[in-house]
């Protein structure tokens, strides 16, 4: 069994054909074939089903699948850690957020870890929290920042998580319209009766604020349904709608006035997310550090944004948040 036979197994499970798999791995397909032939021997099992137009796996298939995403990933760290040694003047680190992490600080983290570590490349991954914690569970992230402790609970493999930040839920309209409120805070009742642009249905963060208005027994006026974070603070400076949204996504952006909400207050967790197995590369340690200080920074930016810090053991958020709140 080797690397090139496993990466060959991998892109044809992933890709369900082998003449595509053979082109993605500059190979000639009678190559790749023997390939997978001699690892079949090797293993004593067919890891294929091979019918006319259809590629699946067998379950011997199955069960190496994990497996070879795992060694392969192995493989490519230790590239990554041999390429380190002189320093950190080349290599390669893979970040996961969800997009509203995106949208906030991870931009300002890719900013300041770009100018200290040139060299050093960048992959930013997009996703869900769910689907990034089976991301780093298989290898295929070193760090992810995640606002969701559920996802990281129910990992297959043991997940070190360090909260960074707790940042409200606020409510975000046009700064060129009036003001939706004239206090500190808006009520989720005063909510429901303003034009809403909702986010798609598979954001954590819609099902959150779906689940607020129906504890409630509110009915939101949704006037926009299912764009991506992006587009929602497009259309909210151009006065279509309000929009719910984590605080740090409003920071340093003039367009946007943003309020709380009040009483219970919506709060979550921002945290930094690796596998417990599995030491971080020299660059990816980097990359930690400059995330935790970012978060720093961004906490002490923002009153709806709260850093937390450590006593003893225990990480605690540095000034009180009111317990009538809810987490998600």
């Amino acid at each position: 069994m080797n690397l090139e036979q496993l990466r060959g197994f991998v892109e044809i499970a992933r890709l369900g054909n082998f003449t595509r798999a053979a082109e993605e791995l500059h190979l000639a397909q009678p190559s790749l074939s023997r390939q997978i032939s001699t690892l079949e021997r090797e293993l004593g099992s067919d890891l294929f089903h091979r019918a006319r137009g259809n590629i699946s796996l067998t379950a011997a298939g199955e069960l190496l699948l994990p497996y070879a995403r795992r060694m392969l990933a192995d493989a490519a760290s230790v590239r990554r850690e041999m390429a380190e040694i002189a320093g950190l003047s080349r290599g390669r680190v893979r970040l996961g957020a969800p997009p509203s992490l995106c949208a906030s600080i991870v931009s300002d983290v890719v900013s300041a870890f770009r100018e200290a570590h040139p060299g050093i490349e960048l992959e930013i991954t997009e996703r869900g929290s769910r689907r990034l914690v089976a991301a780093l569970a298989e290898g295929g992230l070193d760090l992810a920042l995640l606002a969701s402790s559920d996802a990281a609970a129910a990992s297959p493999v043991s997940l070190t998580r360090t909260p960074l930040l707790t940042e409200d839920l606020v409510v975000i309209s046009s700064a060129e319209r009036p003001a939706i409120c004239s206090g500190r805070a808006i009520a989720l009742a005063a909510v429901a009766d303003l034009p809403l642009i909702a986010f798609p249905r598979s954001y954590e963060l819609r099902a959150a604020t779906d689940a607020a208005f129906a504890a409630a027994g509110l009915a939101a006026e949704v006037v926009v349904e299912g764009p991506e974070m992006d587009t929602v603070l497009r259309f909210v400076e151009r006065g279509v709608g309000v929009a719910i949204v984590p605080a740090m996504v409003a920071l340093g952006r003039p367009g946007l006035r943003a309020v709380p909400l009040a009483t219970p207050r919506m709060t979550r967790t921002v945290s930094l997310t690796h596998r417990a197995d599995m030491a971080p590369t020299r660059a990816a340690a980097a990359l930690r550090d400059t995330i935790i200080a970012t978060a720093e920074r961004l906490a002490g930016s923002g009153e709806f944004v709260t850093p937390w810090h450590a006593e003893g053991n225990v990480l605690i958020p540095t000034s009180s948040i009111s317990a009538d709140r809810v987490n998600y």
